[in-house]
């Protein structure tokens, strides 16, 4: 790994998204955006809101960089950006850490806009530290752009890219103990949700909004951090400079 490759990636990366003010708008508008259109369609029903609301902050930016990163590393194969970067000294490696760190840093800024958004001007309450919901939003976004980039090696088209946020992310939430706890849930659909990582980043976003900690909270933390690793992990392993 370069040090030196890693960093021209990323300010390549960073570059391209400042003069991209559509994805900008996606990235940075679309969460709070969504978060303020659900606390009006709950205006009614305000301990609804109270209890899905806090753990959203994590969870819109968890869908966005998904659905950013992996249409955008998709379309570096397919205009033949990838294939140039790759005849270079360059390492897979080198090239996911240069993503990962201009899509942390922008992640970091979709969090703490969201997180402001909702915490100041929503007056979204959280019996638990609001750095640490952002923090754990940081996380949640940085999982998202981990699956993002792994999953984009098996899609050829933008389209395609996109159908993978209904056929692997979606599923996840659903199972994540937001719409319903997971214990109501039927045997066979609790033990799923014990293996997808969506369900560990839900379950640390919901213990520090409800003010819980322990080793619970530590272990959800650890899984998350661990499924981020193993995705840009095997995002290396699967990269190929062209769509298949």
């Amino acid at each position: 790994m370069s040090v030196t490759n890693v960093l021209a990636t990323a300010a390549r990366l960073l570059t391209q998204l400042r003069h991209d003010r559509r994805t900008l708008a996606l990235a940075l508008v679309v969460p709070p955006a969504l978060l303020t259109l659900l606390r009006y369609v709950f205006d009614a029903s305000p301990g609804t809101f109270a209890r899905i609301g806090p753990p959203l902050v994590g969870l819109f930016p968890l869908v966005v960089m998904f659905l950013l990163t992996s249409i955008a590393m998709l379309r570096e194969r397919t205009t033949g950006t990838l294939e140039r970067l790759m005849s270079l000294p360059l390492a897979k490696l080198d090239l996911l850490l240069g993503y990962g760190l201009a899509f942390a840093l922008l992640a970091a800024i979709q969090a703490t806009v969201t997180s402001t958004v909702a915490f100041w001007w929503l007056d979204v309450h959280t019996s638990g530290s609001v750095l640490a919901v952002g923090a754990l939003a940081v996380a949640n976004a940085l999982l998202g752009m981990a699956l993002g980039l792994f999953l984009s090696a098996f899609a050829s088209t933008e389209f395609q890219a996109v159908q993978f946020m209904p056929a692997v992310l979606l599923p996840q939430i659903l199972l994540s103990g937001l719409l319903a706890p997971r214990e109501q849930m039927p045997h066979l659909l609790r033990i799923l949700s014990d293996v997808l990582p969506v369900t560990y980043a839900y379950d640390a976003l919901s213990r520090v909004t409800n003010g819980r900690s322990g080793a619970r909270l530590w272990l959800d933390i650890a899984v998350t951090v661990g499924a981020i690793l193993l995705a840009v992990t095997l995002g290396a392993a699967t990269l190929r400079r062209r769509s298949p």
